[in-house]
């Protein structure tokens, strides 16, 4: 398989995903799995999960979809990549080992059907925050708790975000 092959197959179904999750945690893998948006990959992204990539052995990126972006009243000309090619923009990362899509407004049910080791959210999160209400609380906390696994956070690196990289480019 060449490597643009290799690339395109951490990209799969949600049920796909499940059955590669089963059998990596069978060979002992410690899987970990993030989410996000990621429209713009820039240097606090890759850093972010990089590190996240170290909690275990396999990670797991949720994206959202253009639809689930759009929800989230980022901005009208969001997104700006449209979700296969960022879904294959992180793929290409060499620690990625697999990338789904979500349509809903957040990944709860994803998480609830991946069943990963560890849940990871940057720093602007609380691991230990139990109000769903909170901006700080990280979804799916719960299910991941519940089945004995960990929520970490990692921090983040200051100064770039998406939303600043398109103020930037507007000016």
């Amino acid at each position: 398989m060449g490597k643009f092959e290799q690339i395109r197959n951490k990209i799969t179904s949600l049920d796909e995903m499940t059955n590669r999750i089963q059998d990596w945690k069978k060979a002992g893998e410690k899987v970990v799995f993030t989410n996000g948006c990621f429209d713009i990959l820039h240097e606090g992204h890759v850093t972010y999960l990089a590190k996240s990539a170290d909690f275990g052995s396999k990670l797991i990126i949720a994206i959202n979809t253009d639809a689930s972006v759009k929800r989230q009243g980022k901005g009208e000309e969001r997104p700006i990549n449209p979700e296969a090619s960022r879904a294959l923009i992180l793929a290409a990362l060499e620690f990625v080992d697999g990338v789904v899509f979500f349509d809903e407004d957040t990944p709860v049910s994803v998480i609830e059907t991946l069943k990963p080791g560890v849940l990871v959210k940057g720093a602007d999160y609380d691991a230990d925050e139990t109000d769903s209400s909170s901006k700080k609380y990280i979804v799916g906390r719960e299910v991941i708790l519940a089945n004995g696994g960990e929520v970490k956070t990692v921090s983040l690196v200051e100064g770039f975000s998406t939303t600043n990289i398109v103020k930037k480019l507007k000016a």
